[in-house]
C-alpha cells in the first residue's frame, strides 16, 4: 500500500491542521482507494512563535502618544496610499459630483484654461519639481487629455482642482516609481512641496492648499479602516500574521529538526511512499530529499510551493543554482494555479526531472493558494501518478 505523507504549508495551526489533515485524506481516498495518508503536522513544535509575547511589535497602544497609534496623519498617509494605486481617484469622486453652476453663453468651458497649463507643465517636465522623480511631463500631458478633467473643473473651484490635479500627478509619479520597486521614494515632505510647487504652477494661490485631510474628496470611513484600525491593531494584525512568515524564516534558518523529523517518519511508514507538500511543506520536502536521500520515497508531489523560486534566487539550503537536481531525488510532479502568486513552476528549472502541471480553480488569489484541496483535478493528478 502507497503511503502518502503530507506536509501542510505556513501558518497552519490547530485546528485547522487537523481540518486540513481530513479533507486531504478523504479527497485521496476518493481519488486513489487503499492509499494511506499520514500528516506531519509540525506547525506546532517547529513552526514560528513570539518568543517574548510580541515584545518586538511596536505600537500596542500601552504607554504610546496618539500620533503613535493613528492621528489625522495616519489618515493622510492612507489616502496617498490609495492615491498611489489610483492616482485619479480624488479627480473620479470631483467629476462625479453636481456641476457647481451654469456656463454663461460664449464663456470658455472651465477645463481650457486647466489644460492649458497642464501643457505648459508637460514641457518643462522635471523642472517643475526636480526632487520628485522622472514622468511628471508624461503624466501632466495625459492628464490634460484625460476625460475627468472637463466634470472636474465644473463640480469644483478652480482652487481645489489645482490641488487635485497636483496630487494626481505627484501620486501617478511615486505610484509608478513603487511599481518598478525603485529605491529611492520621495518621503512625505518632499511630496507636500511637490504637490505645493505643481498646484501653484496650476494656478493654486498659495502654498500649504495639500495638507489637512487628504481624503477630503475619498472615502473617509475606508480611509481609516485602512490606517488607524490597521495602526491600533498592529499587535493583534502581525500576531496572526507572524506564524506565515515566522514559519518560512525559521525552516530556511533552522530547519534541521524538521527534515529530521520527516526522515524519522518515513523510515517509520511503509514504503513506496510520496511525499505531498503544500506551500511551505513543499520547500520542506525537497530540501530534505535534496539533503540527502530518503529510502522508500518514490515520488515527491508539491503544490503550490515555492521551492523553485528559492533555487533560482539562492535561498534553498541545499542546493543552489544552477547546481542540478540529485539523481536520489525521485519523480517530482509540481502542480501550481496560475492565479497562485505563491505557486512557481519547476520544469523549466529541472527539465526532465520535474513536471509541471498547471491548475485553475477559478479563485483570485490569496484564495487561490488554499483552493487546491477542494480541486478534483488536483487530486486525479496525484492519484494517476501514484506508484
Amino acid at each position: 500500500m502507497t503511503t502518502v505523507i503530507f506536509i501542510h504549508g505556513t501558518g497552519v495551526r490547530p485546528p485547522h491542521a487537523e481540518a486540513l489533515r481530513e479533507r486531504v485524506t478523504a479527497s485521496l481516498a476518493e481519488a486513489a482507494p487503499g492509499v494511506g495518508v499520514v500528516a506531519l503536522d509540525w506547525g506546532e513544535r517547529y513552526g514560528a512563535r513570539l518568543a517574548a509575547g510580541g515584545a518586538s511589535i511596536p505600537y500596542d497602544g500601552v504607554g504610546a502618544t496618539e500620533r503613535d497609534v493613528g492621528s489625522e496623519e495616519d489618515d493622510e498617509a492612507a489616502a496617498w496610499e490609495r492615491l498611489y494605486r489610483d492616482p485619479e481617484a480624488e479627480l473620479a469622486l470631483a467629476a462625479a459630483r453636481d456641476p457647481s453652476g451654469e456656463i454663461p453663453p460664449g464663456a470658455a468651458f472651465p477645463d481650457e484654461e486647466f489644460r492649458e497649463r497642464l501643457a505648459a507643465l508637460a514641457a518643462r517636465d522635471e523642472a517643475v519639481a526636480p526632487h520628485l522623480g522622472p514622468g511628471l511631463g508624461a503624466r501632466a500631458a495625459a492628464l490634460a487629455r484625460g476625460p475627468l478633467l472637463a466634470p472636474a473643473a465644473q463640480a469644483v473651484d478652480p482652487e481645489a482642482l489645482a490641488t487635485l490635479l497636483a496630487r494626481a500627478l505627484v501620486a501617478a509619479v511615486i505610484g509608478a516609481a513603487l511599481a518598478e520597486d525603485a529605491p529611492v521614494i520621495p518621503d512625505g515632505a518632499t511630496r507636500d512641496a511637490a504637490v505645493d510647487r505643481i498646484a501653484r504652477e496650476l494656478g493654486a494661490a498659495a502654498p500649504g492648499t495639500s495638507r489637512g485631510p487628504v481624503g477630503r474628496l475619498a472615502a473617509r470611513p475606508l480611509l481609516r479602516l485602512g490606517s488607524r484600525y490597521a495602526v491600533r491593531r498592529r499587535r493583534a494584525l502581525t500576531g496572526a500574521a507572524h506564524p506565515a512568515a515566522g514559519d518560512v524564516l525559521t525552516f530556511l534558518v533552522r530547519g534541521g529538526p524538521l527534515r529530521a523529523a520527516l526522515r524519522e517518519l518515513v523510515a517509520a511508514v511503509e514504503p513506496p511512499v510520496v511525499l505531498l507538500g503544500h506551500s511551505l511543506g513543499g520547500i520542506i520536502a525537497l530540501d530534505t530529499l535534496i539533503e540527502a536521500p530518503l529510502p522508500g520515497v518514490r515520488l515527491l508531489v508539491t503544490v503550490g510551493s515555492q521551492g523553485p523560486f528559492l533555487y533560482e534566487t539562492g535561498a534553498l539550503p541545499h542546493l543552489e543554482h544552477p547546481e542540478p537536481l540529485p539523481a536520489h531525488v525521485p519523480a517530482w510532479l509540481n502542480i501550481h494555479d496560475r492565479r497562485d502568486l505563491l505557486g512557481f513552476a519547476a520544469a523549466p528549472l529541472f527539465p526532465g526531472r520535474a513536471e509541471d502541471i498547471a491548475t485553475d480553480n477559478r479563485q483570485p488569489f490569496p484564495a487561490a493558494h488554499s483552493a487546491y484541496w477542494t480541486d478534483p483535478a488536483v487530486y486525479r493528478a496525484i492519484a494517476e501518478r501514484l506508484p
